[in-house]
Formats: structure tokens, sequence, C-alpha cells
């Protein structure tokens, strides 16, 4: 999986872990966190790019999210990815390979649970305000492992994630944003990788 695809993922489990990880608050993340708690899944469309500070050369990507509690599946340019809690599949286009792996989280420093852990003592809530009919969340880190220095999440009025800007320790900036974004009932079929017949299927599980 490229580097591109990991920071997305990671940008996505940053906001899922921070909603799951607060607990009865009288904030809007409540009300979101329940809607995953209730088996929702976010679904939208995403055009994701990456700035490099020194060079500030542009890496840039689009395709579709479907994020769940536990499960995730993204369609992007050249590869998808669906992973269900136990298992990771990654579909390459380019190569039409299909390699599937065992999903052990603990080993994952994408996962959401790796940042679950420590959540609560390497991120802090700066602000968390209404912005022109939008939620606007600034968390940032002093860890100095933190994958991530500065995170700002923009909600819409109703809830639904429209933008995630991200800061890495060497000021490189991820920017990601949300188009036609939806919560909708969780069915298994969703959490599927689509691949042609011919491909090559690379099973690393045993």
């Amino acid at each position: 999986m490229n580097d591109n695809i990991l920071r997305f993922l990671f940008t996505i489990s940053v906001l899922l872990v921070f909603v799951v990880s607060l607990q009865a608050q009288e904030t809007p993340f409540d009300q979101l966190k329940q809607k995953f708690e209730q088996n929702e899944v976010f679904n939208a469309d995403f055009h994701h790019e990456s700035i490099d500070s020194y060079t500030e050369d542009t890496v840039a990507s689009r395709g579709k999210i479907w994020v769940g509690q536990r499960r995730y599946k993204i369609r992007g340019n050249n590869q998808s990815v669906v992973v269900n809690g136990k298992t990771s599949m990654v579909y390459d286009t380019n190569r039409n390979r299909v390699i599937i792996s065992k999903y052990v989280p603990e080993e994952d420093d994408f996962a959401p649970s790796r940042i679950l852990n420590g959540i609560d003592s390497t991120f802090t809530v700066e602000i968390q305000e209404q912005r022109d009919n939008q939620t606007y969340i600034r968390l940032s880190s002093d860890d100095a492992f933190a994958i991530y220095k500065s995170v700002e999440i923009y909600l819409s009025k109703g809830l639904v994630p429209q933008k995630i800007r991200a800061v890495d320790p060497v000021d490189n900036v991820i920017t990601t944003r949300f188009r036609n974004g939806k919560f909708m009932p969780a069915a298994e079929n969703i959490f599927v990788l689509d691949y042609p017949a011919g491909a090559e299927v690379v099973d690393m599980r045993n």
C-alpha cells in the first residue's frame, strides 16, 4: 500500500477514534459517535492531496470511501482496500493482483485501535466551535513520535465529515475533502473487495 493511501487511512482513523474516545459528552461528536455505534456506515467521494513541505510537490488522488466502526473500504485511482476487522484485502489495478492477509490491528501503526491506545495522552483538543454552519475541531500533539502534530476536522451542520486537514512533524500538509457524504445502514456486501476473475490472488494468511 503506498504512502498516500496510508496517510489517508490514518487521517480517517484519527477522526473515527477521536469520536469513539469521547464518552457521554454533550458535543456534536457524541451524536456522531452514536451513528457508528448504531452500525451506520459513512460513504463519500473523496479528493486527497498531499503537499511536500520541502519540494512543494503535490500528490493527489480521488476515489470513494466507506467507513464503519471497525471496517473500511477505499476505492482509489489504482488501488482498492478492504479491511473487515479480521482480513485485509488489497487489489492493485496496475498489477491485476490481490493480496489477502490476516489483519492484526496491534501490528498496524495506522489502525484505529493503535491510535486509541494513546489518543487521550497524545492529542489535545485545542478548539471545538461552530464556524459558518460547520463544526470545526482542531487537535494537536506534542508527542515526538506522533504521525501528525495537528489535525483539523470540519463537519457539516448534519455532522457529516466535510474536510480533514493534517500536518505531520516535518510540515507536510495532507488534506482530504469529501463530497456527497452520507451515513447509510451497514450491509454485508459493502465491505467486499471487487476485482476481475482473472486477477492473481496472493493469500498470505497461511
